[in-house]
């Protein structure tokens, strides 16, 4: 198997093990502890050696992991990348039980900027974290993922909505409850929960007290197009970061200052304890340098790349671009650029950026949005108010961004990895403050 294929099966791997941020936390976690990381507790005081690996978990859903490189860490700074863990979706609702003309649905909410039409008549899976009480009468919680279609949104046939094709707009409220099973009973969702635990192997479930399940699409991320140019598969933004993340960081040398920091609540605006805007990053960065002073000189001399998916032009709708910042899938990663700030690019992290692809032989592409449409942001302008720190936003180009199903090249992903890679082991930036 070329190098190539191995990595993007490892990638289909990941992406098919984490229906949820705490399951891409949880599968991230034991990557890095089978590669010699160290598991951290913010409770305790750290012992933190030269060449150490490291990582630190909040909520089970935001990561980060770090590398103590053998050399000063104030004259070289940290090389960090960032991605976001969470995906816009459908979750359960606290009391969701609707019992209607037979059929047991149950109401969700919907996280984020999701594109709704596409859920409907998919085989849904369900995940998330349940928390219970034991039957010692003690608080426990545990990761469930049933990975089995358990529920389904029928679409409304056309014979009874003949404008369906012409305009189909989808009200969260009445339009999405899940259909679950067919009964004349009223069952009640917790109930079926703490069932269902019991067949995952948790056996001490006296009452399920409360849980943030995700509703997922069970089919499984592929290789697809006759010649295997892409990949599909739900959740590409952004655990396709992630896991170039990932790879990259194991990929560092004993001599870097390596970070990557994987956020939750990105898609929700960040705005949490362990979100972009929260102080998790900066708080383990404070406690590596040891001191303030030390935490600002060697944030001087660091850099972010914020790794987030790009919009890649649709053959179909080629109009939605500028013209000459149409990025195309499999040509090589993506520079994006905002003048308003939504992106954290500047011209010397870019420039860097470009010589990173130029020495590894990656091609690089530039993404603008249009000047009469709106943009999208990321974690990267969070990051550089939140620490100062010199910041690039990129990504792989994508189709169907925030749908149930998305798309990428087959070779993207790979070569950012080598990008990455790249950039974890510069010693110095060559950019001036």
């Amino acid at each position: 198997m070329s190098e190539l294929n191995s990595f993007n099966e490892a990638l289909l791997q990941f992406l098919d093990s984490s229906p949820t941020p705490f399951h891409a936390v949880e599968t991230m976690v034991t990557t890095l502890i089978s590669a010699g990381f160290e598991a951290l507790d913010e409770r305790d005081e750290w012992q933190l050696k030269a060449g150490g690996r490291y990582f630190v978990v909040r909520n089970g859903s935001s990561l980060v992991a770090f590398c103590c490189g053998a050399s000063d860490l104030l004259p070289r700074g940290w090389r960090m990348v960032g991605a976001h863990t969470d995906s816009p979706n459908l979750k359960v609702k606290p009391t969701p039980e609707l019992h209607r003309h037979g059929y047991f649905q149950v109401g969700v909410e919907v996280y984020g900027g999701a594109l709704l039409n596409p859920w409907f008549d998919r085989d849904l899976a369900l995940a998330g974290r349940v928390n219970y009480e034991n039957t010692q009468g003690e608080l426990r919680s545990c990761l469930l993922n049933i990975a089995r279609p358990v529920g389904i949104i029928p679409n409304l046939a056309i014979h009874l909505d003949r404008e369906a094709n012409n305009s189909h707009s989808v009200n969260p409220q009445k339009d999405l409850p899940v259909v679950l099973l067919q009964s004349g009973e009223k069952e009640d969702f917790r109930t079926l929960l703490a069932s269902e635990l019991t067949e995952h192997g948790v056996s001490d479930v006296a009452a399920v007290l409360d849980y943030e399940l995700s509703f997922y699409d069970s089919q499984k991320a592929a290789m697809v197009g006759w010649n295997g140019d892409f990949i599909a598969s739900a959740r590409l933004d952004n655990l396709l970061s992630c896991f170039i993340g990932v790879q990259a960081l194991l990929n560092s040398d004993s001599d870097s200052h390596t970070v990557l920091v994987c956020n939750d609540h990105e898609e929700v605006g960040s705005q949490s304890a362990v979100g972009a805007q929260g102080p998790m990053l900066e708080s383990v960065l404070r406690r590596i340098a040891g001191d303030e002073v030390s935490l600002q000189r060697a944030m001087a001399n660091s850099m972010m790349i914020s790794a987030d998916n790009a919009h890649g032009i649709h053959p179909n709708f080629s109009d939605r671009h500028d013209a000459n910042h149409g990025p195309l899938l499999n040509a090589g990663p993506v520079i994006k650029n905002n003048v308003n700030q939504r992106y954290a690019t500047n011209s010397d992290t870019s420039s860097l950026f470009r010589r990173l692809c130029a020495d590894q032989s990656v091609a690089v592409q530039s993404f603008v949005v249009r000047s009469d449409m709106a943009c999208g942001s990321t974690v990267g302008p969070l990051t550089a108010a939140a620490l100062g720190v010199k910041t690039l936003d990129v990504g792989v180009p994508t189709f169907a961004m925030h749908s149930i199903r998305e798309l990428a090249g087959s070779q993207d992903a790979f070569n950012l990895n080598k990008v990455l890679s790249a950039f974890y082991g510069l010693a110095a930036l060559g950019v001036a403050n």
